[in-house]
């Protein structure tokens, strides 16, 4: 193209067309025909962009949707369980689940979750471990079993199934302690450091 032009096709500059043929030329009528056909093709490119913009908000929106139903049905908890390695847990002696429960602050949520601790109940015991038995004192059957991180926390996102009471189970270095009475839930300090004693191992 020889001639700059503007969007409606008047010349803009072009020395070689003021100079051979300042008036009515068939060479910036062929710089029109070229611009305007660029320009459709832009216009044209423009709405291509548009459509595709739209396609990819609505598809945002739908999977924002579905991860949203699927975090109401209780299909989305991420799978996170306590091990003696890990330290990533906090808040020793609070009730976990105040933040770590469906629809919470926090991004999963946890089936069950507490605090162990020495002999001493002011400092935390650290690879400990948690048992959930179907009889008393380690009778029946052993159903689940959670390691107590460097922190003293133990939790998990599996699914326990709590029905008809679980009995639970804590194992040091040199003794297991066996709570006398099952628990339906697996929230152990919403009452253990708050309305009992705190959970020990030694």
């Amino acid at each position: 193209m020889f001639c700059r032009l503007n969007e409606y096709g008047e010349i803009l500059s072009c020395s070689v067309c003021k100079i051979m043929m300042p008036k009515n030329n068939i060479l910036a009528v062929l710089n029109v025909n070229t611009f305007k056909k660029g320009l459709e093709k832009r216009k044209r490119m423009k709405k291509v962009i548009q459509v595709l913009a739209l396609v990819v908000m609505a598809l945002m929106l739908t999977v924002s949707c579905e991860k949203e139903k699927e975090n109401e049905n209780g299909n989305n908890n991420e799978n996170k369980t306590s091990s003696t390695n890990s330290s990533e847990s906090h808040n020793m002696g609070q009730n976990c689940m105040n933040c770590h429960k469906q629809n919470g602050q926090s991004e999963d949520w946890f089936t069950a979750a507490g605090t162990v601790y020495d002999s001493s109940k002011t400092s935390v015991y650290p690879s400990a471990t948690v048992k959930l038995y179907t009889g008393p004192n380690g009778t029946g059957t052993l159903k689940y079993t959670l390691q107590v991180d460097k922190k003293g926390n133990f939790y998990t996102t599996t699914n326990i199934d709590f029905t008809g009471g679980l009995y639970p189970a804590v194992t040091g270095n040199s003794a297991t302690k066996y709570m006398g009475s099952t628990t339906s839930n697996g929230q152990c300090n919403s009452c253990h450091g708050s309305s009992t004693g705190k959970i020990w191992a030694q």
